[in-house]
């Protein structure tokens, strides 16, 4: 993470909707949330500003968000942050902004889903909607959704730090999990949407179900298997059968496999993040951690069929 040199602050955000978007200057602004790439302002009842802070690579990611997210949300079953507005780079402050709707709920990995039958079903509903074939020129997949063979060093790096710091009881299990996805044949079938990041932190959850999805920052075209590693990351125990009755097409057994390897990858690196926050590191969040360890446990206690 490298935080941005220019200071954001809510004077800051009101100067800059002065400048380019004055009719929504005059709203209430708030503090919402500093997450991975942006940081989040409420602005009104219903309306964020979302300004990159931590990493370099959020510009590029927010200008997509702005370009091709819209489209895609009248087919989508859950509430999304639809960009409203593109805030462009000046003097104040060097860097591309947006602002989208605002999406109400809590997040999952400080919220998780409950109900496990209603939370399978809005998760496949979701997922079923957005994976569709990809428009021509789509996006192409930074990491998420590419090949799960890319992901192999930081697979091996992420599980070898994990057990040397103790907090992976079974390391063998987990890599077993990992290999058996990676042997798995890859995607044959036409790159499809993906949201790409389906992480605790980037879904939001209300009365113990699913209400909303956020952070498409990595949306891209490529292989289902990826998000369909939520059904791991995301559910509670026992209800990744229904997630996959429910989801349509319903997902072949090659394709589930890589899923699993996937959810194994995203559950180490909530691990990790989740240590790091227990500590004070920087960059850590120490709710990534339970729903990581969860995760593996569901990995690991099943085979892929």
């Amino acid at each position: 993470m490298t935080h941005t040199e220019t200071e954001i602050t809510a004077d800051l955000v009101l100067d800059l909707l002065r400048d380019q978007h004055p009719d929504l200057a005059d709203r209430p602004l708030r503090l919402g949330a500093r997450g991975w790439d942006n940081q989040l302002w409420r602005l009104g009842d219903d309306l964020a500003v979302r300004l990159p802070w931590a990493t370099q690579s959020a510009d590029e990611l927010l200008r997509k968000e702005y370009a091709w997210l819209p489209a895609l949300v009248p087919h989508l079953p859950l509430p999304v942050p639809v960009p409203q507005r593109l805030g462009e780079p000046s003097e104040r402050f060097p860097r591309p902004w947006i602002v989208t709707t605002w999406v109400p709920g809590a997040p999952a990995d400080r919220s998780p889903a409950t109900r496990a039958a209603e939370a399978a079903d809005a998760l496949a509903a979701f997922l079923t909607a957005l994976h569709r074939p990809a428009a021509s020129g789509a996006p192409v997949a930074r990491f998420h959704g590419g090949l799960l063979a890319d992901g192999a060093e930081m697979f091996a790096r992420q599980l070898a730090s994990a057990t040397e710091m103790g907090l992976i009881p079974a390391p063998d299990a987990v890599r077993a999990v990992w290999e058996d996805a990676a042997a798995a044949p890859g995607w044959a079938g036409p790159p499809l949407w993906l949201h790409g990041d389906l992480h605790p932190a980037n879904v939001l959850t209300a009365d113990g179900t699913f209400c909303g999805v956020i952070d498409f920052g990595d949306l891209c075209a490529g292989d289902p298997a990826c998000d369909l590693a939520a059904a791991w990351i995301l559910l509670p125990d026992g209800a990744a059968d229904r997630f996959h009755a429910a989801y349509d097409p319903t997902p072949d057994a090659a394709t589930l496999r890589r899923a699993r390897g996937w959810a194994a990858l995203k559950a180490l690196t909530c691990i990790l993040i989740g240590d790091a926050g227990v500590h004070g590191r920087p960059g850590g969040k120490p709710t990534w951690g339970p729903p990581g360890h969860a995760a593996l446990g569901r990995l690991t206690a099943t085979t892929h069929r």
